[in-house]
């Protein structure tokens, strides 16, 4: 690999500690039909999908459509819960003023929601205009897939072998790696668990990381070493 020239960071669970957050707010939802799980294990099964993969699941092991306005309730939930309790990733200010490449955010979230919890983690004046939604690129596609990943790379003009991604779930390692790039698994947040690593490691991270401040040495040594890139 080349010098790194463009980082790509998840935002819920990556450089916000707010799956956990999110969590509460669906499962409090669910529960009105009769679901019932912790918010914990709703994170482990769902974090870097949407609520719109959770209705779609969830209406498949019940066998029956959830409400039309399920989702409309979840998001109004979330945001209210974000703008009172989002906080930063310990550490993500600190490694932002460290790393020399460029960055961006790509996420499943809409932007609203973006905007709202980077906001409160005083994040959004250090990556707009640079926050791409999958809501909003063409395709939609939604990670596990990876074009909101190569949308970044294209709008910077940088080749995806020359991008490190650093993510949290399972699916964002995922479209990383489908994307061509470099992939750093990060478990630092709040709503970790004891097989996290391993299941980011089998989703193909070349690396795990518990600290974002480990992540600048990883890069570095990412120009040295070939790594797992199949």
């Amino acid at each position: 690999m080349a010098a790194c020239e463009l980082v790509l960071f998840d935002c819920d669970g990556t450089i916000m500690d707010t799956e956990l957050l999110a969590a509460e707010c669906e499962v409090e939802a669910l529960s009105a039909y009769g679901i019932k799980m912790t918010s914990r294990e709703f994170s482990a099964r769902f974090a870097g999908t949407s609520s719109e993969v959770v209705k779609e699941t969830m209406e498949a092991e019940l066998g029956r459509s959830l409400p039309d306005d399920h989702i409309k309730t979840v998001k109004s939930k979330m945001r209210d819960k974000l703008w009172r309790e989002a906080k930063p990733m310990p550490g993500i200010h600190e490694l932002l003023d460290q790393l020399d490449q460029p960055r961006c955010v790509c996420s499943n979230a809409d932007m609203e929601k973006l905007k709202i919890e980077m906001t409160r983690g005083e994040l959004w004046d250090r990556f707009r205009p640079y926050v791409f939604s999958a809501h909003d690129i063409e395709s939609k596609k939604r990670k596990p897939e990876p074009d909101v990943f190569l949308h970044a790379a294209e709008e910077f003009g940088i080749a995806p072998e020359n991008c490190v991604v650093v993510e949290d779930s399972i699916a964002g390692i995922k479209a990383g790696k489908a994307a061509g790039m470099r992939v750093i698994g990060f478990t630092g947040g709040s709503h970790t668990h004891p097989a996290h690593a391993d299941e980011l490691t089998e989703a193909g991270a070349e690396t795990v990381v518990r600290r974002l401040a480990d992540i600048p040495a990883i890069i570095e040594a990412f120009s040295e070493w070939e790594g797992l890139m199949a």
